[in-house]
Order: C-alpha cells, then structure tokens, then sequence
C-alpha cells in the first residue's frame, strides 16, 4: 500500500503577502505564475494539496480565475481528477466560494468542448 502524501502551502508566507493580476504585466505575483510555479508543480507531485488563503491583504478575482480556473485549463481533459487533490483553506468563506465558482466555471466549459466534439461540432 502505498502512504498518501500531502503539501500545506501558504500563500502568504511562500508566495506573496500581496498577490495581485492575472499575468506578469499585471505584476510580479500575479495568477499566472501562481499557477505555473506553485499549483501545477504540487498537483503533480502530491496526493492532497492545501492551499491557505489567509494572511495576505486579499485577492482580485483576476488572480483567482487565473491560478485555479486556469489550472482546471491546463489539466483540460484530467481536470476532475487532479483538481480533487485540491483543498482551499481558508477563515474568508467567500473566498473559498470564489475559488470554487472559477473551477466549476472552467470545468463546465471544458465539459462542454468535449461534448460538441463527441457530437461532431468542433
């Protein structure tokens, strides 16, 4: 059998205290690179990964939609799979739900594509 492994991340202490945009013109710790450097790396290599929201000064919608929706993008086709090792931890409920709405909003339309092509319209 093997052992589960998991990573605890914080944002706030191995990120930024102030993330902030979508992509790097928006600013150095923006959702891209988030995405690029700290999600996608530890989605790969973990069974369980806790993401802690709190502690930083807040979070524009363009950094969320861009780190989670956009990972739910990147995995595309696995998508389900790898997002369920996902855990967002966090005291801001409203956060939780915002990260939650940008990953079932990318899930749907990712959903969707494959289903216009499994009937012929892509």
């Amino acid at each position: 059998m093997t052992k589960m492994t998991e990573k605890h991340y914080y944002i706030a202490d191995e990120f930024s205290k102030y993330p902030v945009g979508r992509i790097p013109a928006d600013g150095k710790y923006n959702g891209e690179r988030f995405r690029k450097e700290v999600l996608i790396p530890l989605i790969k290599s973990y069974d369980k990964v806790f993401i802690h929201l709190d502690g930083t000064r807040g979070y524009g919608s363009s950094f969320l939609e861009e780190s989670f929706g956009g990972l739910v993008r990147y995995f595309d086709t696995d998508a389900k799979n790898k997002i369920s090792k996902l855990i967002i931890v966090t005291r801001k409920p409203h956060w939780q739900q915002e990260v939650q709405q940008y990953i079932e909003d990318a899930l749907k339309i990712i959903s969707k594509r494959q289903e216009d092509y499994l009937n012929g319209q892509s």
